[in-house]
C-alpha cells in the first residue's frame, strides 16, 4: 500500500485491494454451496444431512474466525508506522492463538457434537450423514484456521490478489474430490455426502500450504521471515489480539445466527414456504458479499492510515467506501426488483416456490441498502480498533430489536413469513444508524486528539 493524495488515487486503491478481496469472499461461498447442491445429487439424505451440518459449522467457524479478525486492523497499524518486526511477532503469535482455538474445537466436538445432534431430533439416515460429515470435516479445523491467520497477513500487506489467488485454484480442487469422493471415482471410496467433508478438508490443506509456500517464498512477504524464528507465547499480545477480537467475533456471530434463528422460527410455516425463505436467504447472502468485501477493505486502509496519523485521509476513506457500497446497493436493487423472477428460476421450477421466492426476494433489496451502510462503517471501525461498543450495538440491534419485531410482525399482523424478514430490516437499519453515529463520533474524537497532540 503506499500514501494517496486525492479522492482519484483513493478510489483506485480501494478498488485494487477491493476486487480480489470480492473474489475470494465469493469464492468462499461457493465452497459451501457445491458442497450441498453436489450432495442433493446424490440423494435427498445426503442433502438434509450436509445442509443440517454445514449450518452448524458455519456460524461457529465465523464467529471464531472473527476473533483473528484483529489481526488486519493490528497489523495494518504497524505498516503504517513502519513497524515491520511487529508485524511478524503479531502473526506468529495470532497463529498460536488460532492454533489453540482449533484444538479446543476438537475437544468440544469430540464430547459435544453427539448430545448436540441427538438434541435436535434428526432422522437415524439424516443423524449419520450429518455426524460424519462433520468429522470429516473437522480434520480440516487446524488448517484452515492457520490460514486465516496467514490470510489476514497477506490481504494487510494490501496484496489481496495473492488470497484471490488461492481461491481460485482451490474452487475446482474442491469440485473434483467432491465429485470423486461422493461417487466413488478411481481409487476413491463412495462416501455420499460425507465426502464433501473430507473434499472441503483436503481443500483446506491445500490453501494452507499453498499460504505457507507464498509467504515463506515470495516477497514482499519473505521479507519478514515468518518462519525464521519462532518466538514464545506472549500472553499480552494475545489479550491484544482477543481484547479486539472478541467482540469482533461475538458481533460476526450475532449477525450470522440471527437468520439462522429466523430459519428455525420460520419451521412451524409449510414446505413451499422454507424452500422460498431459504431460497432468497441464499441469494441474498450472495450480494453481500459485495458490502462485506468493502468492509474488509476498510479495515486494512483505515488502519493503515491511522498507524500513520493521517486521520483525515482515514476518514476519507471510511465515507468513501460506505458511498461506493451504497452505489452499489442501488443498482444491485434496480436489478433485483426488475429480475426477482429470474432469479427465483435459478432456484425452483415449482410456481407456489417461485412467486413467493421473488415475494422474498423484494425485502433484500432494503437488505442491501441496510447492509451498505452498516458493513462498510464496520469495517472501517475495526480499522480504528473500536470494537466493543460496535459489540453491544450489534446485540441490540439484532436480537433485541430486530428478532422481536421480526415475531411480532410474523404473529400478530397478516404479514405471515414476511414479518421476519420485515424484522430483519429493521435490525439492520438500526444497526446502520448506531454505527454511523459511532463512526461520527470516533473520527471527531480522533481528529481532536490529533490537533492536541500535534
Amino acid at each position: 500500500m503506499k500514501q494517496t493524495y486525492s479522492i482519484k488515487q483513493k478510489l483506485s486503491q480501494m478498488i485494487i485491494i477491493l476486487l480480489p478481496i470480492l473474489v475470494t469472499q465469493v469464492g468462499i461461498f461457493a465452497l459451501s454451496f457445491f458442497d450441498t447442491t453436489m450432495s442433493g445429487h446424490y440423494s435427498p439424505v445426503d442433502l438434509a444431512g450436509v445442509a443440517v451440518g454445514s449450518s452448524l459449522w458455519t456460524p461457529i467457524y465465523t464467529g471464531l474466525s472473527g476473533i483473528l479478525l484483529a489481526l488486519p486492523p493490528i497489523v495494518s497499524q504497524l505498516m503504517g508506522k513502519n513497524e515491520h518486526k511487529g508485524v511478524r511477532f503479531s502473526v506468529i503469535q495470532a497463529a498460536y492463538l488460532s492454533f489453540s482455538m482449533a484444538v479446543c474445537l476438537l475437544i468440544i466436538g469430540y464430547f459435544f457434537l453427539d448430545p448436540v445432534l441427538t438434541s435436535i431430533g434428526l432422522e437415524k439416515d439424516v443423524y449419520e450423514v450429518t455426524y460424519h460429515y462433520l468429522v470429516a470435516l473437522s480434520t480440516g479445523i487446524i488448517p484452515i484456521f492457520l490460514y486465516f491467520v496467514l490470510r489476514s497477513f497477506i490481504d494487510s500487506l494490501g496484496q489481496t490478489q495473492i488470497t484471490m489467488f488461492i481461491t481460485l485454484i482451490a474452487i475446482p480442487i474442491n469440485i473434483v474430490l467432491n465429485y470423486a469422493l461422493i461417487n466413488g471415482i478411481w481409487i476413491f471410496p463412495e462416501l455420499g455426502g460425507v465426502g464433501t467433508g473430507y473434499a472441503t478438508s483436503l481443500t483446506y490443506w491445500f490453501m494452507f500450504f499453498m499460504a505457507v509456500y507464498i509467504v515463506h517464498k515470495k516477497q514482499p512477504f519473505s521479507s519478514f521471515q515468518l518462519f525464521a524464528h519462532f518466538s514464545r507465547m506472549s500472553w499480552l499480545k494475545w489479550r491484544e489480539i482477543l481484547t479486539i477480537g472478541i467482540p469482533i467475533g461475538f458481533s460476526v456471530f450475532f449477525e450470522t445466527s440471527i437468520f439462522s434463528a429466523v430459519t428455525i422460527l420460520m419451521s412451524s410455516y409449510d414446505t413451499n414456504t422454507i424452500a422460498a425463505h431459504q431460497s432468497a436467504i441464499n441469494f441474498a447472502s450472495l450480494l453481500y458479499m459485495v458490502p462485506l468485501s468493502i468492509s474488509t477493505a476498510l479495515t486494512i486502509l483505515v488502519g493503515y492510515e491511522v498507524g500513520a496519523r493521517r486521520m483525515k485521509d482515514a476518514k476519507i476513506y471510511s465515507w468513501l467506501g460506505v458511498v461506493l457500497a451504497v452505489i452499489i446497493a442501488i443498482i444491485s436493487g434496480i436489478i433485483l426488483l426488475t429480475f426477482r423472477t429470474d432469479i427465483a428460476e435459478i432456484y425452483t421450477k415449482d410456481w407456489e416456490v417461485l412467486h413467493l421466492t421473488a415475494h422474498f426476494l423484494i425485502y433484500a433489496i432494503f437488505f442491501q441498502l441496510s447492509d451498505a451502510i452498516q458493513a462498510p462503517i464496520q469495517g472501517a471501525l475495526r480499522g480504528y480498533k473500536d470494537v466493543n461498543v460496535t459489540l453491544l450495538m450489534s446485540f441490540i440491534s439484532y436480537w433485541v430489536i430486530g428478532l422481536p419485531s421480526g415475531y411480532l410482525f410474523a404473529t400478530y399482523t397478516n404479514l405471515g413469513p414476511f414479518g421476519y424478514w420485515i424484522g430483519l430490516i429493521v435490525g439492520l437499519a438500526t444497526g446502520a444508524i448506531f454505527l454511523t453515529s459511532r463512526l461520527v463520533q470516533i473520527q471527531k474524537k480522533k481528529f481532536n486528539y490529533k490537533q492536541i497532540h500535534s
